[in-house]
């Protein structure tokens, strides 16, 4: 046979994609505490996005590509009259919850927000239940809802373990869009061969490069691309569900597969090494660990690297208000991974700019005692000069135990440390803390926090009334699982 010719034997589907597609089809969630835990969830990522909704620079994106659309069954967008397509309805939910990086987190080899895919499934449940409805069925219920976030929580998160999408210049979304894909094909009723098809186009799809996050062009990009994401795995879903073929060796085929053209990169020293090295790593398998273990962000809508560089920031501040110009120098002891993606000196250019650098999200509480979204915006930036003095007197130190720490299993600490140095040669004390208080370690502690949270964000969009209703039935887990998925978005509509 002749050496310039490809042998055409197509593959059976990579295993990750066969995996992906056996676990959302075939896993049953029974943890109780991942089932409450995804409800507090639901509640903060909606709290989150309603908080959004008094930004322009938000609204701006939302509602129709055309006015005056209407869509039979149309998907509700929370805080909202829009009554939209899922596709639609999926990319403004997800841009509302990430708008404010106020929603969960997930810290490993990779980061990214877990939440995110709520747009998908919400979009999608919503559409489903009343389709249902209007054709005689059974809807979908909230507990469908629940588990499908379980589910999306636990692909982005284990795919996240071990596999940086960083390193080789790819952003955390790609997680977005996968888990997106399986959960709305599983909501849809796909079959294996159609999670299989719906899986392997994302992987062919291109990738978001992460430029939108880091100096010098980070931007309000960051604040709609999970949205843009989870919206793309709901295009995807249906696609596969209309009998799209997939394709088998998406990841692995030689030249042009995923590994060998997005996941090779000289940085990463992948270019090396054989091919086997350039694949997924797994750790563990699929189950409900990554909705047990998520990250709340409870205390300031700040990137997560910088929460406990936040609260040490607070704890501070009583003793450097009055002396703020009397500052030598600040030191701030972080991790690795804070260092790479929000240690950042120079004009900071907008918001979104702003809520990705350790320094100004360490300054502002420093001077006034709290971090709001509002002080990110430009007017208060230009009002408060002293905030970019304070970032000009700071150095960014690396603690190895902090980075180690960072990573490990048992612990996935995210610790930061501040210390203020004045210019007659005293200090405060260095004030450390390990835990942000959305961490499982202090989930006791965050829980209630997180409801006053949620009760505030409500009261920006709804009555009281309202929002008691609201309030009472997302604190009821048995009420909230059983409520009929259309019944639960009629609440949230304006």
């Amino acid at each position: 046979m002749s050496a310039n010719v490809d042998l055409n034997i197509r593959p059976d589907y990579d295993q990750v994609i066969q995996d992906v597609a056996d676990y959302v089809l075939t896993y049953k969630v029974e943890s109780a505490e991942a089932l409450n835990t995804a409800r507090n969830c639901l509640m903060d990522t909606l709290g989150c996005g309603l908080l959004a909704l008094r930004f322009p620079e938000c609204t701006k994106h939302l509602g129709p590509f055309v006015e005056g659309t209407v869509v039979p069954h149309g998907a509700r967008v929370p805080g909202t009259s829009f009554r939209l397509d899922p596709l639609k309805a999926a990319w403004d939910i997800g841009c509302m919850v990430r708008w404010l990086d106020y929603n969960d987190t997930w810290l490993a080899a990779e980061w990214g927000h877990p939440s995110d895919n709520l747009g998908g499934i919400l979009a999608v449940a919503d559409h489903l239940s009343q389709q249902r409805l209007a054709q005689g069925e059974s809807p979908l219920s909230m507990r469908a809802v629940l588990d499908a976030m379980i589910m999306a929580h636990e692909i982005q998160g284990v795919f996240a373990l071990e596999n940086s999408f960083n390193r080789v210049g790819l952003d955390h979304v790609l997680l977005v869009k996968l888990a997106s894909t399986a959960v709305c094909a599983r909501l849809m009723g796909a079959s294996r061969e159609q999670l299989l098809s719906a899986i392997s186009h994302v992987f062919v799809d291109g990738q978001a490069l992460r430029t939108y996050r880091h100096a010098p062009n980070a931007g309000s990009r960051k604040s709609w691309a999970a949205g843009d994401a989870t919206s793309r795995g709901v295009r995807l879903a249906d696609i596969a569900m209309r009998g799209e073929m997939g394709i088998p060796g998406a990841l692995s085929a030689p030249q042009w597969g995923f590994y060998d053209v997005l996941f090779s990169h000289t940085n990463n020293d992948l270019a090396l090494k054989p091919v086997e090295a350039r694949q997924f790593s797994f750790s563990q398998g699929f189950a409900s660990y990554v909705m047990e273990n998520v990250l709340f962000k409870i205390s300031f809508p700040a990137e997560f690297h910088a929460q406990t560089a936040c609260e040490a920031a607070v704890i501070l501040h009583p003793q450097v208000r009055d002396r703020l110009h009397e500052i030598d120098k600040i030191v701030i002891t972080t991790h690795e991974s804070a260092i790479r993606i929000i240690s950042k000196v120079g004009i900071l250019a907008n918001p979104a700019d702003r809520d990705h650098c350790i320094q100004y999200m360490t300054a502002v509480p420093l001077v006034f005692g709290n971090l709001v979204a509002e002080q990110y915006e430009d007017d208060f930036h230009a009002a408060h000069p002293i905030i970019d003095e304070l970032r000009e007197k700071m150095e960014i130190v690396e603690d190895p135990r902090y980075t180690r720490e960072y990573l490990e299993a048992d612990k996935r600490s995210i610790a930061n440390a501040v210390q203020v140095f004045f210019k007659d040669g005293s200090s405060t004390m260095q004030v450390a803390v390990e835990y942000p208080v959305g961490h499982r370690r202090r989930r006791a502690e965050g829980i209630a926090l997180l409801e006053a949270k949620f009760k505030a964000n409500l009261a920006t969009r709804f009555s009281a009334q309202r929002s008691g209703q609201i309030f009472h039935l997302c604190k009821d887990q048995a009420a909230l699982e059983a409520t009929p998925v259309q019944r639960f978005m009629d609440m949230w509509v304006i």
